[in-house]
């Protein structure tokens, strides 16, 4: 049996995209909100809003706040957008303590590509072709050798193990700056993740930046929806996103499309 009714822990206008696909699927869809978002469209275009506690961000990362308001409303599962708790292990393990399903990935999943060393690790075990790197947190002593095996022929990235949206991240081209840019990544990852732990890998100054979506259901179906072209950033946020990525060889398109299914059917 399908959903009945689902909460959409987001706002804008991810929140909005969600509630039309359900209400065209005949899914009834809940809102939430803020005390600062009262008059949010999300909300007005929802079957059903729930107040939450507190205002802006701290509101929407509630856990417990929303988990409350979709056994409030008798909502089957939570459509978590993007940004805010989409790719949260303890939320998704919280809706299936509390009896709600979590639409996105397993909560095992979850943990393992939040951990970007692991996720490393995971792809060389199936052949997928990566970066030079260690699968692991480093010190920065470590982070100073893999540098000089690196001959000088590339720089190198410092990233956060538990990192995303280019936060924790900095390129290092130049051998003086690694302490500065380890330190300023540890800390920024501490704020932004509460995990300061730090990998490295080898940077390459022109290389592009495509993704390839995949999708999944419980009986183990994988299929994929194209890739897309995602090179304009700021900071290492993406910006932009095209798709299907332009100027791409069918051949590369190919084995990068390859690439992505044989890790997720793994």
């Amino acid at each position: 049996m399908g959903f009945q009714s689902i909460l959409v822990a987001n706002r804008g206008e991810i929140a909005i995209r969600i509630m039309r696909a359900a209400n065209d699927l005949g899914i009834s869809a809940v809102a939430v909100y803020s005390e600062d978002d009262p008059k949010a469209l999300h909300r007005a275009v929802a079957d059903q809003a729930v107040a939450l506690k507190g205002r802006g961000v701290p509101a929407y990362l509630n856990m417990d706040g929303i988990i409350e308001a979709a056994k409030e409303s008798n909502c089957d599962a939570i459509h978590p957008g993007y940004g805010f708790l989409a790719e949260n292990a303890a939320f998704a393990r919280k809706c299936a303590e509390n009896g709600i399903a979590f639409i996105g990935p397993d909560v095992d999943h979850l943990e393992l590509f939040g951990d970007k060393g692991r996720a490393r690790a995971a792809a060389s075990h199936v052949d997928v072709p990566i970066l030079k790197g260690i699968d692991r947190s480093v010190s920065l002593e470590e982070a100073r050798e893999f540098y000089d095996s690196l001959g000088g022929k590339s720089g190198m990235m410092i990233k956060a193990v538990a990192g995303g949206g280019g936060r924790g991240t900095r390129a290092v081209t130049n051998e003086a700056d690694i302490e500065d840019a380890y330190n300023r990544c540890r800390s920024e990852a501490n704020i932004a993740f509460g995990n300061d732990e730090l990998y490295v890998e080898e940077f390459l100054e022109r290389a592009r930046h495509i993704e390839v979506q995949i999708l999944g259901d419980k009986s183990g179906n994988i299929v994929h929806l194209g890739e897309r072209e995602c090179s304009i950033q700021r900071r290492y946020q993406k910006i932009v996103e095209i798709a299907p990525a332009p100027n791409l060889s069918e051949t590369l398109r190919a084995n990068i499309i390859y690439a992505a299914l044989s890790l997720a059917k793994s």
